[in-house]
């Protein structure tokens, strides 16, 4: 028997306690490709949950694992149809191919199993931006369905929320966006950045949170105009609200799930054409050597936009 194909991963043994751990990998099928990862990149929305232990119990979920769901590499064994070409690079949302923990997302190893229908082919002029297709098939699936309208106001400047403003500007909308701290509220382009206290009487029709604060909800509702819609875009735990003052509103509530194989395409062709931008969204690069400090820097760090790991390091 062949032995089994080996990768370096980053593992998240308990909550708040990684390591970089050799692992084997499940062989690969006729339907697979391998990759060879150059960069992965560090949610700090799912992943944060995964490194403090509160992320809600679903299918699949447990300890150890190995995080991220945003990754770019070079194929080095394509699959039976040749879908790719050797030395091809791809974007993968993350993988299941490990042998002894669990592969819930999966993104964050040297090397990667995954079935060739789920990776995406992209220009060699790209590079390390690449890992944010996934946050930007995000930001395209709030508004992607029939009938949905773009947000007048988003909550919070994050990548998310960047991401949805610029989506929303090419879309021919100029939203607001309300931002708590200072620094964050830099780096608008065709939509303004403000302080929510600067906006007590103003009302929208549609307000898309990606914050995750449960506790905002009322906040929102206030300003709701009647018969908008609110839209829950981040990761929540449990959510409450007071029913008069959305009652009186008729207020809409929408959650926006996970991106679709579609919004991905969307976003690879918009990013391809040159339409929708992705610079000045990655401000923190790191080695996997030093993942622990990076994933507290992603996580607790307010001048961290974006973290990256740069897999090409590794010794």
């Amino acid at each position: 028997m062949n032995a089994l194909l080996k990768t370096t991963a980053i593992v998240l043994e308990k909550p708040e306690n990684i390591c970089l751990s050799e692992l084997d990998l499940i062989p690969a099928t006729t339907d697979d490709i391998i990759v060879e990862v150059e960069w992965s990149g560090i949610s700090t929305g799912t992943e944060k949950l995964l490194w403090t232990g509160q992320m809600p119990s679903f299918p699949g979920m447990g300890y150890p694992l190995v995080p991220g769901y945003e990754s770019v590499g070079r194929v080095i064994q394509a699959d039976d149809q040749q879908r790719f070409a050797l030395g091809q690079r791809v974007f993968i949302p993350g993988s299941s191919c490990f042998v002894a923990v669990r592969g819930l997302f999966g993104g964050a190893a040297s090397r990667l199993i995954v079935p060739a229908k789920r990776a995406v082919a992209v220009a060699e002029n790209v590079g390390e931006e690449v890992i944010l297709y996934a946050l930007a098939a995000t930001a395209y699936h709030v508004t992607a369905g029939l009938g949905n309208e773009q947000p007048d106001l988003i909550v919070g400047h994050g990548v998310l929320g960047r991401l949805l403003a610029r989506l929303a500007v090419l879309a021919g909308k100029q939203p607001v966006v309300w931002e708590i701290d200072a620094q964050r509220r830099e780096g608008a382009v065709g939509y303004q950045v403000v302080d929510p206290q600067t906006c007590a009487a103003a009302k929208y029709k549609t307000i898309v949170d990606v914050s995750g604060d449960a506790k905002l909800l009322d906040t929102l509702v206030s300003h709701l105009a009647p018969g908008g819609e609110i839209v829950l875009a981040g990761f929540y735990d449990t959510i409450t609200f007071a029913f008069p003052a959305a009652f009186m509103r008729e207020a809409r509530i929408r959650i926006a799930a996970q991106w679709q194989p579609s919004d991905l395409t969307a976003i690879h062709q918009l990013v391809e054409s040159g339409n929708l931008s992705l610079a000045d969204l990655i401000t923190h690069r790191a080695s996997p050597q030093d993942a622990a400090e990076a994933y507290r820097t992603a996580f607790h760090h307010k001048d961290c936009l974006k973290m990256v790991l740069d897999w090409r390091t590794r010794q």
